[in-house]
């Protein structure tokens, strides 16, 4: 059942008179004697951000993190697993990893650093492992939590395009 088109003027007409009631709500918070301001999404003032790059070293034998500059030329901060554990098999471990990363936050907020660009690397190469080891997700977690602000996360681990010959030999491992 087709409508006429004097019909949808009328029902356009009926929608158009229930309209004023909303109308007549923006009318009265305008008549207001105060300014209605806008909501703040940030209660906390605008710091500026002093950028460093953290750059996460992360093996099966030990996690290395060094903070430098933005433009990676000066050491600002750096620490190892091995620095806080005393036995050799934990120094890969996440809670040295934390630690470590306890000990970098403290440096580097004392220099002024409030946010970083984190580089995770792996061994690489044309025999390592191409994973970083269990240290790094830990290390990028503590150095979250201290209060530093996380920019992004690279993997920069070096992959070889078909560079150096691979040990093994011909026949490879045999097992």
């Amino acid at each position: 059942m087709k409508k006429n088109p004097e019909e949808k003027k009328e029902s356009e007409g009926k929608v158009a008179e229930q309209t004023p009631v909303k109308q007549d709500a923006v009318q009265t918070s305008e008549r207001r004697a105060e300014p209605v301001q806008e909501r703040k999404y940030f209660d906390r003032p605008m710091m500026k951000i002093r950028w460093g790059i953290a750059h996460i070293n992360s093996t099966y034998n030990n996690t290395i993190l060094t903070v430098t500059d933005i433009t990676g030329s000066e050491t600002l901060a750096r620490s190892s697993g091995g620095q806080i554990v005393k036995s050799d098999r934990l120094e890969s471990s996440p809670t040295a990893a934390m630690g470590a990363a306890k000990k970098v936050a403290e440096i580097i907020k004392e220099k002024g650093i409030t946010g970083l660009i984190v580089k995770v690397k792996a061994k690489g190469g044309p025999n390592g492992p191409y994973n970083p080891g269990p240290g790094a997700q830990a290390a990028i977690r503590t150095l979250a939590r201290e209060g530093l602000r996380i920019g992004k996360i690279e993997e920069v681990t070096p992959i070889p395009h078909n560079g150096c010959r691979a040990k093994g030999g011909r026949r490879g491992r045999r097992v």
